[in-house]
């Protein structure tokens, strides 16, 4: 592969998200990247990607699946020092993540030795790192490969997410991004209480990425829903549900989890107009 060719991967098994996913992200990925770049999707199941993705055939994990409730330890399949012949850094993002801004920054950037890692929010006193979108180059993991296949379970409950293990145990280091360049839906972008009911969630100027970590994902921010399980229901009746007790936990946190549909959501997970989801 040339210097100069951006590498873009993701992965996909099992059925939890469609192919239209990985395709919509192709088309994400192809509309805000300077060429040449390629696109991998490292997967199970290749029937249905559109002609530009370049398949990589899913390893095997190498060991029992972590049982455990939270982390996805399938990642790990990705820290391998061999994936699919591919060499140097490659840029890794979730298939629910929408990109709103140029990429070319996240392989310009800092040194392409070192492993790049999104900031968590969510843990503000931790300095711990997301996985939705990182940089890394192939084989810089091997030594967080070797460790986790030691003892998967022990190193799963552990330390319960696979990120804060790469953020944890990768040698020398990972380092975060320019902040603002990614942002969180559910922190970044959705308004507080009692703006949420009035104003749409908001898009951040220097965002390049958006990720949505948890069960929020693009099609609920489309509908204006806090997760597939949530009635999309007018404002008053959002707030009349949550008085009758029809709700999970306190009034305010009820009320806190109303949301607009999003625009701009629609318009960059969907450029081509494709309403496949």
């Amino acid at each position: 592969m040339g210097e100069n060719v951006k590498q873009v991967i993701c992965i996909r098994w099992g059925e939890k998200y469609g192919v239209d996913y990985v395709n919509k992200l192709y088309r994400m990925v192809a509309a805000n990247i300077t060429p040449p770049f390629r696109f991998y999707c490292v997967t199970d199941n290749g029937a249905g990607l559109d002609d530009g993705i370049d398949v990589i055939d899913l390893p095997e994990l190498g060991c029992a699946q972590p049982t455990t409730k939270k982390g996805q330890w399938g990642k790990s399949r990705l820290w391998a020092e061999n994936l699919g012949g591919l060499s140097g850094p490659v840029l890794f993002m979730d298939l629910d993540v929408v990109v709103v801004g140029n990429l070319d920054g996240f392989f310009e950037h800092g040194d392409a030795d070192k492993v790049y890692l999104t900031r968590n929010p969510n843990t503000p006193f931790e300095r711990l790192g997301q996985t939705s979108l990182f940089r890394y180059p192939i084989g810089g993991l091997k030594k967080v490969r070797e460790e986790f296949m030691a003892a998967p379970q022990e190193t799963a409950e552990t330390f319960v997410f696979e990120q804060r293990f790469v953020t944890r145990r990768t040698p020398g280091g990972v380092i975060f991004w320019p902040k603002g360049w990614v942002c969180t839906y559910k922190w970044h972008c959705t308004r507080t209480f009692p703006m949420n009911f009035f104003l749409p969630p908001k898009l951040p100027k220097d965002a390049k990425v958006v990720i949505f970590p948890g069960s929020l994902n693009p099609p609920d921010a489309i509908a204006g829903r806090w997760n597939p399980e949530t009635k999309v229901l007018s404002r008053w009746e959002h707030i009349k549900a949550g008085l009758r007790g029809e709700r999970q936990g306190s009034l305010f946190r009820h009320l806190r989890h109303f949301i607009l549909p999003s625009d701009w959501v629609r318009k960059h997970w969907t450029p081509d107009t494709d309403q496949d989801s």
